[in-house]
Parts: structure tokens; sequence; C-alpha cells
């Protein structure tokens, strides 16, 4: 008897008044990419940088992961669009589903370095900054494959299992694990973690973003390994989970290299920024006390008509 069980959408695409489609997959990125822009700015405020710096660099680092990861996802599920029988324009059809998380750091890490480099600001400083604001765009943006009916798990009977009704490209109708919630879940814990460590610790140049991808890539691994879709296997493990191992420890070799050659935070992380604050803060000193010499005057002008109106 089926007592519980996530159930899937029975369509990804809804239409606004009948006419604008709106794609569930795409509105997930769409919130995701908000969610990490508005929590970066607030942490990047907090580090001494100006308001809206993160959203301006977001510019250029966001099409560039957009590119890097849909082509992550081409290239290693190539067979998906250039096989037989299958259309090689469908390649370029992204809001269909389909983005590597591996080739959007990449690459979006190349787009943020152009957007830092034209402001004058350290890379490492900014993806500090907005480490735990890409865990939780990832965490939204898994919520994607659920209107799409993809990267599920296992079969299972457990009372959160997800129930796949679609049967199109392979897919047999069922109750799988649902791997999509179980990342989710795992990278708002990393988005928890990496707000706390930076805070205990005050990590800079570049170490909360690593802490980010070593946590995650630490799910992942696990994670990846309860998948049943199609996937390129080396040595009997899924490529994606070679490539978590291998990130994982570049990034944990980058904290310990880091933490020996810069220890500490960033004292300055965007120029002119805190001379802006200093400039503002003298600024409304000076009105302060030009209104406190003006209420003396006025005071002074007062009592002196009042003795006169007494003579």
């Amino acid at each position: 008897m089926e007592l519980a069980y996530i159930p899937s959408p029975s369509h990804g695409v809804y239409h606004l008044f009948g006419l604008i489609p709106l794609r569930g997959y795409a509105f997930c990125i769409i919130i995701g990419v908000f969610v990490a822009v508005w929590l970066g700015n607030k942490r990047w405020i907090a580090r001494g940088g100006r308001a809206g710096t993160v959203a301006d660099i977001a510019v250029w680092a966001v099409p560039f992961g957009l590119l890097g990861g849909r082509l992550y996802h081409v290239i290693t599920d190539y067979e998906l669009y250039f096989s037989e029988g299958r259309d090689w324009v469908d390649a370029f059809k992204i809001w269909e589903g389909g983005l590597g998380i591996w080739g959007a750091i990449a690459l979006g890490a190349v787009g943020a370095w152009i957007g830092c480099r034209r402001r004058g600001i350290p890379l490492p400083a900014w993806a500090d900054a907005l480490a735990p604001g890409i865990a939780l765009a990832q965490a939204i943006g898994r919520w994607g494959n659920w209107f799409n009916q993809e990267l599920y798990g296992k079969p299972t009977d457990l009372p959160w299992a997800l129930h796949i009704t679609s049967s199109t490209d392979g897919r047999v109708p069922g109750y799988y694990h649902p791997t999509f919630l179980y990342e989710s879940l795992w990278c708002i814990g990393v988005a928890l973690l990496v707000i706390w460590a930076d805070r205990r610790f005050k990590l800079g140049h570049g170490r909360a973003f690593a802490l980010y991808v070593a946590a995650y890539c630490t799910g992942r691994g696990w994670i990846e390994y309860m998948r049943i879709d199609d996937a390129h296997h080396i040595l009997g493990l899924r490529l994606n989970v070679w490539t978590a191992i291998i990130v994982f420890l570049l990034a944990v070799t980058y904290i310990v290299l880091s933490a020996r050659k810069r220890p500490g935070r960033e004292e300055v992380v965007e120029p002119g920024a805190s001379d802006e604050e200093t400039e503002s803060g003298d600024d409304a000193e000076g009105d302060e006390k030009a209104g406190a010499d003006s209420a003396e005057v006025t005071d002074e002008t007062v009592t002196e008509a009042e003795s006169a109106k007494k003579t």
C-alpha cells in the first residue's frame, strides 16, 4: 500500500495567461542566482566592499557559468545530442535541463576574474563572499530536476521516495531515491558550514570558497553514486564521482597551502571603499557640528533680543 511519497509535477512548463511559457527548471536557476547575489552582496559589504559590486561582477560570472555548465554537460553526455537519431540542435536547449556544476564553476570563475580585474578587486576575496550563496543557489537549482523528473536514484520504498510518472527518454515509472532532494539539503548544510567557519576562523584569500568546494564534493560523491541515470564510468566509478574526488583533493590542498602562505584575512577587499565610508562619516560629523553651531548662534541671538527688550 502506498503510504507516502514525493509526487512529481505533471509537467515542467507552465504558461502565463496561456501564452508565455514558464519553465520550472529555468525558474529555479534564476531564483538561485538572485539569492546568491543577494547574500554575496551582504557578505561583501560586511567585508568592507561597496554595495552593488557583487552584482556588477555577477554580470560577467553568470553568463560564463551557464556556458561552462552547458559545455560540460554536452561534452560528458555527447551521445544525447550527437549519436544516431539525435538532433544536435538540442544541445543549445539549455531550458530543457543539463548543466554541469563543474563546468559552471570553472568557466564562471573566468567570467568573475574578468569582472574583478576590471574593478581592481582580488578574485579570492570576491569568491569567499559569494561561496555560501553559490551553495544556496545550487540547493534551489536542484529543484529544477524535480520539474524535469530527472537525476533520481535507485528504487526504494521509503516514505520520501520520489514518484516518477514519465516514461520518456527511457524512464521507468516507479518510486526512487530523490537524489535531487538529498543534494539540495546537502547544499544548504554546506552554506551554513561556510558561514559558520568563516565567522569562527575568519577565512580569507579564497579559503571560504575552497571549503565550499571541498564540502560540496564530499556530498556529491556519495549522492552521485546513488544515481542510476546513464553516465560514463572509469574503473567502475561514474565520471562525476572521480571529478568530485579530484576537485576535493585540490580544494583541501589549496586550503592548507593558502593558510601557510597567507594566514588571516584580507584587510582591504575593494580599494577606495573604506575611504568613501570615512568621508561619509566626516561629512555627517561636519553636518552635525554645523547644526550644533547654528543652534548655538540662534540661542545667543534670542538671548540678546530678550535683553534688549527688557532694557
